[in-house]
């Protein structure tokens, strides 16, 4: 009867995401779902693996998550927002699963005990390094290599179900997930401070070819946002599992993998970037932004997060 009842509160709790996750719903209420499953005391082996409530926190393979659950979004940006680009117009996005998502940015510690050996240059004191800090000069193909290796470890160690992977996240992903419920240009309202990101400290110099010196600062330095995600707007740059396309794609759970973009002037083509960086100016880190960036390219300033979906 007891194994039943939690098995219950489960179920119960579980029908409450779609609700919780839309827009400018109080997370005091997820975080109550939250503390009632806790009080089932279910086992971790025996609790299925899908979250609970949005910013509900799990471990897999030593690397912190935060659950994103199903929902709706408003994807882009309004005309109006200070920053907006044309390539952000706004689209529905439905996403009928949840996921996981990684609370903080990857770190230089998490990729030597998973992959081992940068593949290009090495973190440096001018960019920031650390065990703590997030990795870059990392291109596309070492991120998705990162993410097989720690599906094919967390599958082995059983903390990651078979029909669960780890992959880059979709725009659509990344973007819910920034937001977190937020309709404002970034998860903390219409601006940006320094208190709550790492980046220039100006919304858009008038000099682009004058540059700030920075670095990358350590992941979970900054603010939170309502679901727990840190370094969402700054830091390093994140990469996105889509190609690059001039339009948003909308609709149900949208994923352009396979679809490739237009090319660039050079024949070539895009993967997406997200979140902006530490020497990026504000505009560059709102939720909607998004820019292009070749998937063999590595720089100073582009690192990644990961997600965890379901098959």
């Amino acid at each position: 009867m007891l194994q039943n009842r939690r098995l219950f509160l489960w179920n119960v709790t579980r029908a409450g995401c779609l609700v919780l996750a839309q827009p400018g719903l109080a997370s005091a209420a997820a975080r109550t779902l939250e503390d009632d499953a806790n009080a089932a005391s279910i086992p971790l082996r025996t609790r299925p693996f899908a979250g609970i409530s949005p910013g509900q926190e799990r471990v897999v393979e030593g690397i912190p998550l935060c659950w994103c659950p199903p929902g709706r979004f408003l994807m882009g940006s309004p005309p109006a927002e200070h920053g907006h680009r044309p390539d952000e117009a706004q689209v529905e996005v439905s996403l009928t699963r949840g996921f996981w998502a990684g609370k903080f940015e990857v770190t230089q510690a998490q990729w030597k005990r998973i992959v081992g050996e940068y593949p290009d240059r090495l973190p440096s004191s001018r960019f920031g390094e650390g065990d703590d800090f997030p990795v870059y000069w990392i291109n596309f193909q070492a991120a998705e290599k990162f993410c097989a290796n720690v599906t094919q470890r967390a599958r082995g160690s059983r903390e990651l179900p078979a029909d669960w992977e780890f992959r880059l996240p979709t725009e659509a992903q990344w973007e819910y997930a920034c937001r977190a419920g937020t309709v404002t240009a970034t998860s903390f309202g219409a601006g940006l401070s320094l208190r709550e990101a790492n980046y220039s400290g100006e919304w858009q110099r008038a000099d682009r070819n004058d540059p700030r010196p920075g670095s990358a600062r350590k992941v979970g330095s900054y603010p939170a946002n309502a679901w727990g995600i840190h370094d969402m707007h700054g830091n390093v740059w994140e990469w996105c599992r889509d190609w690059y396309h001039p339009r948003l794609p909308g609709g149900t759970d949208p994923d352009l993998y396979d679809v490739v973009g237009i090319p660039n002037r050079d024949g070539t083509y895009s993967r997406v970037r997200r979140g902006g960086a530490w020497i990026e100016d504000g505009w560059a880190c709102r939720s909607a932004c998004r820019l292009r960036y070749e998937p063999p390219r590595r720089s100073d300033h582009i690192g990644f997060r990961v997600v965890a979906v379901q098959l």
